[in-house]
């Protein structure tokens, strides 16, 4: 077996070298050791035109502050709020791709890494060290980069699947012992509460649940609790979906693949998700080209994947990552899903949002914001729910779905949306009977 020999964090950073691009492990596992230490080369004028890439980053992110323009340049797979102000004012940049193609921008070289950074769990004695809460795009950039420098950390949990990692395939070790991130949520709204049930009711007893982290995702689960045999096959989970675990109610006896196993290929949450991951057989932890392949995710029956918006037309056009020009967050997984499910037997695609904004604007619109991207497109819908109900697209005409999305939008905005819808479709629209 290798002889690990471990270095100081700034000792492992030399081997970034102008030009390069540097893949940086995601979410919990966020490596701030190895950070650190090359924000400072890059702050000593070491090198110009680094590369950051990396899905969701959390943390302090200093690279993307106006004082390194030109010395690192940030491209992210995905947006997360510590990393907006920074990409809307052009200081760090966005590439639009599926979730699922991550690995395949970096496996196919479009996206060549030089230096992966990464944190995992101390080897085992058969040589082997785990990715712990993040997979995703990471074992690609292992995969493929010149060199690969992981900060050892024992707070990393042993998660199973495609997150083992022979220490053959590690250049450089580095000790590290910092407290992996955790998300707390609020507490949540009555508005959540109510789109929970909702959504609740659109869930079978035996299906496959796909759900990202929030309050929505939070309060659909905590309405499952007399659901029978669900299983889990999602990009990632957190703490809600834990008490169903320990309950039974989250078994996965029923999936046709990977059965009796919750597969994800990234996690976010506290103490107890990681805790619960650790030395977890039930717990598979895979590539995001396999947990978002719409081949894979069409192989199990009654996928129920619940996704979000913050806006969407009266024709079902879903606007997920930009408040018009204004970008905001990633296309992400949405598509991945919407499809799978879409393609899955019993298949159920979810669209579940507020009506309105915190500052009381219709999140169900007329038209979308001149320059919002357009995620999912009108082709795309089935489900769309909010606290006011759940509607059926799939299958209905134009002027049926914007009689449909109307009944399910704030009170105080249907009587101006009927109107615009009106104005769109002409006097026919008032006779489209109501479709239920």
């Amino acid at each position: 077996m290798k002889q690990i020999k471990y270095v100081s964090p700034e000792e492992a950073v030399k081997v970034i070298k102008s030009g390069d691009r540097v893949h940086l492990s995601s979410v919990a596992v966020t490596p701030h050791t190895l950070i650190k230490p090359m924000v400072e080369r890059g702050r000593n004028g070491e090198f110009v035109d680094v590369k950051i890439q990396h899905l969701h980053i959390e943390g302090k992110v200093d690279y993307a502050d106006p004082e390194f323009e030109g010395i690192f340049v940030c491209e992210q797979f995905f947006v997360a709020g510590n990393m907006r102000k920074q990409t809307q004012a052009g200081y760090a940049d966005y590439i639009p791709v599926f979730l699922s193609e991550t690995q395949k921008l970096i496996r196919e070289g479009y996206l060549k890494v030089n230096v992966a950074m990464v944190m995992c769990s101390p080897p085992d004695k058969h040589g082997y060290v785990s990715l712990g809460t993040s997979v995703d795009s990471t074992l690609a950039a292992i995969e493929c980069a010149d060199y690969v420098i992981a900060a050892v950390n024992p707070n990393v949990p042993r998660a199973f699947g495609d997150s083992m990692v022979n220490i053959e395939n590690i250049d450089i070790f580095v000790h590290c012992d910092i407290p992996l991130y955790a998300h707390v949520m609020p507490a949540l709204s009555e508005t959540e509460i109510q789109i929970g049930k909702n959504v609740a009711e659109l869930i079978e007893d035996g299906a496959c649940l796909q759900m990202g982290i929030g309050g929505i995702p939070n309060a659909v689960l905590a309405q499952l609790g007399n659901h029978k045999d669900l299983g889990v096959h999602t990009e990632m989970f957190s703490d809600g979906i834990l008490p169903l675990v320990e309950s039974g109610v989250v078994n996965g006896r029923l999936k046709n693949i990977d059965r009796g196993k919750m597969v994800a290929s990234f996690l976010m949450g506290t103490k107890a998700t990681y805790d619960f991951v650790d030395d977890n057989p039930m717990v598979e932890m895979k590539d995001i080209g396999y947990t978002n392949s719409v081949r894979i995710i069409r192989k199990l029956d009654k996928i129920t994947a619940i996704n979000s918006a913050l806006s969407i037309d009266i024709t079902g056009q879903v606007c997920a990552d930009s408040i018009g020009t204004t970008h905001y967050s990633g296309v992400g997984g949405q598509i991945d899903f919407i499809r799978g499910a879409g393609y899955s037997k019993g298949g159920k695609p979810i669209i579940a949002m507020p009506s309105v904004t915190n500052k009381g604007i219709s999140k169900i619109c007329p038209t979308l914001l001149e320059g919002s991207g357009v995620v999912s497109t009108r082709a795309n819908m089935h489900w769309v729910v909010t606290e006011h109900g759940a509607v059926n697209l799939y299958g209905k005409t134009l002027q049926e779905r914007a009689k449909l999305l109307i009944s399910i939008a704030h009170p105080a905005h249907r009587e101006a949306l009927d109107k615009a819808a009106y104005e769109r479709f002409g006097s026919h629209f008032h006779f489209v009977k109501e479709v239920y």
